[in-house]
């Protein structure tokens, strides 16, 4: 083996670990809305966390990836430390997959079929097909199958290189005599440990062992203390990602590393003694790269049975460790973590806008309320509903701005435009319940009351106010464009009883059955009232251009009511009838 073989072995190596950092990432843009959907799934039954462990990690090829983001949701409320005990160790067995795919590259037989099989021989179709994909494909979609297929290429071409590059290395007395030295048990997971804790993927990992398998030096007694070290040592990318969060967040890093360490432990010790009394006569035998893949996964799961109905007591282990503080935790709505999955992270910041846009309406309804019935708590409840949601819009635009710089998908993308075009509309709306909070607050101090034909007319302004905001917020959370179509034509309804209100306090004016200060609180208050429905047209025209990937407010409203579009006379009418004065 000479310098050139050295320079093709770090080549094959980047080339590895590039591929497989670009098929992970392919697969998590495809995976997108459907990885959002598996974990809505996730109960407190541990069995169900181990399948969609499994399940994530096999979809996007990194434990690595699913573990720091289990560190994230946890982080941010969206898992319980229970539930992602049961999918850490899923993912142990998800990410044995990837070993089973790059051992197909010991595949060596003269029939033509079987020979297919070999990535070396079908990468460079899958490769063409990638490139034909980036280069014709219209949709991004078929960008995305197009990076998957580059980058599965690419890392299997790594692999292939790394695989020549050492394939000389069996003669060499000074690389013999190094396996020789990590024949020593402690020394092998050792180097598993440390190999894996700086590429930080024990899959990446894994392939590089199987490469080195095919010098033909690498027996069964070096390779299986070396596959324990390394599920000890992918355990780092989580470690890391838990510095600076919540107490919960790094507990589910210490049940990771508790979780393979215990198991590195009992298995290594288990084999020891078994090899000890037995005396296996396979474990000076040269290991190849197909039964590194059955060693990977044996461990993965025997470790995953032998520990999953210890799981409450891993947990319990992992809050000794990391004690609860006496003063209360500062709740993260949105954590970068999540970033390391971004349909996940978009998942998140739809989940904070969708509590953002319910908290909103909740203002305005506890504000109105106040109108008539006015009290120092609630009205303190609706300022702090205020500040809450003032809060959500500065952290929702600055994390949306981070995200938007991320590959996501076509999917994602329209989720973050639709969000980004109505958290404005969101954070008006609290503020115009903040104004009624005023206005109620000013007529109690006062002691001032309308007529009861004001009264009466402003109570069904409010039910139409009422029905606007529930409509508006239901079609942005559940994506309805045939529901958001049913925003404007009850937002003309509402701008029509405005002006009859108007034009009946002039007439109760003029007969004296009103003050002008009264006039001056009721003229703000339908201001108010006004702009709040404007604002439930922004936001179901944006949920409506979304879906359409077109965000011309003013040309749709435009043509909406100069066409008729969908179902607009149709429930103006009705609304016009249900809430006439």
């Amino acid at each position: 083996m000479d310098i050139f073989s050295i320079i093709a072995m770090i080549g094959g190596l980047a080339l590895f670990l590039f591929g497989m950092n670009e098929l992970s990432e392919g697969l998590e843009k495809m995976a997108g809305g459907k990885m959002e959907s598996i974990l809505k799934k996730v109960t407190s039954k541990r069995l169900m966390g181990l399948l969609l462990g499994c399940v994530v990690t096999a979809v996007i090829q990194s434990s690595s990836a699913v573990t720091v983001m289990l560190v994230g949701l946890v982080n941010s409320g969206i898992m319980q430390l229970s539930q992602a005990i049961g999918v850490t160790m899923g993912s142990n067995i998800g990410t044995t997959i990837t070993a089973w795919v790059l051992s197909l590259t010991g595949i060596d037989s003269s029939n033509v079929f079987i020979n297919l099989l070999k990535p070396a021989n079908f990468s460079p179709l899958i490769a063409f097909a990638g490139v034909i994909l980036i280069m014709v494909g219209k949709k991004q979609k078929h960008k995305d199958i197009g990076k998957i297929c580059i980058g599965f290429a690419v890392l299997m071409y790594g692999m292939t290189m790394m695989s020549d590059a050492v394939e000389g290395l069996s003669d060499v007395p000074e690389f013999v005599n190094i396996l020789t030295f990590f024949t020593n048990p402690v020394m092998g997971v050792l180097v598993g440990i440390v190999f894996t804790a700086i590429i930080q993927s024990s899959s990446a990992s894994v392939g590089v062992l199987q490469a080195l398998s095919m010098t033909g030096a690498i027996t069964y007694g070096a390779a299986i203390p070396i596959i324990m070290g390394q599920n000890i040592g992918t355990c780092i990318s989580a470690l890391i990602a838990s510095v600076g969060t919540s107490k919960n967040a790094r507990r589910v890093s210490v049940v990771h590393v508790l979780f393979n360490t215990i198991g590195t432990v009992v298995c290594l010790t288990v084999w020891l003694i078994a090899d000890g009394i037995i005396d296996f006569a396979f474990t000076d035998t040269v290991v190849e790269p197909f039964e590194i893949a059955i060693i990977h996964s044996i461990f993965n799961v025997v470790t995953t049975i032998l520990l999953f109905p210890f799981a409450g007591l891993l947990e319990k282990f992992a809050r000794l460790i990391i004690r609860d503080a006496k003063e209360e935790e500062a709740v993260i709505l949105l954590d970068d973590r999540l970033m390391t999955v971004p349909s996940f992270a978009v998942a998140k910041a739809e989940s904070v806008t969708s509590e953002m846009a319910s908290l909103a309406k909740k203002s305005v309804r506890s504000a109105v309320a106040l109108l008539d019935r006015y009290d120092e708590k609630a009205a303190a409840n609706v300022e702090a509903m205020e500040d809450k949601i003032d809060r959500y819009e500065d952290e929702l635009g600055t994390y949306l701005v981070k995200l938007s710089k991320k590959e996501i998908s076509e999917n994602d993308s329209k989720k973050i435009s639709k969000i980004l075009h109505t958290i404005n509309d969101f954070e008006r709306i609290g503020d115009h319940a903040s104004n009624i909070l005023d206005t109620a607050k000013e007529m109690h101090e006062k002691k001032l009351s309308f007529s009861q034909d004001a009264k009466e007319e402003l109570e069904n302004l409010n039910d139409a106010i009422s029905e606007i905001l529930s409509i508006t917020v239901k079609s942005f959370k559940n994506d309805d464009t045939e529901l958001a179509e049913i925003v404007e034509p009850l937002e003309e309804v509402i701008d029509e009883i405005i002006d009859h209100v108007k034009s009946h306090h002039i007439d109760r004016l003029t007969k004296g059955e009103c003050t002008i200060e009264l006039g001056f609180i009721l003229s703000d208050m339908l201001t108010n009232y006004e702009r709040i429905s404007d604002h439930c047209s922004n936001i179901a025209v944006a949920v409506i251009e979304a879906q359409r990937e077109m965000f011309d407010a003013h040309e749709y409203l435009n043509n909406v009511k100069k066409n008729g579009e969908g179902r607009y006379y149709e429930y103006f009418e009705k609304y016009k009838k249900q809430y006439s004065i």
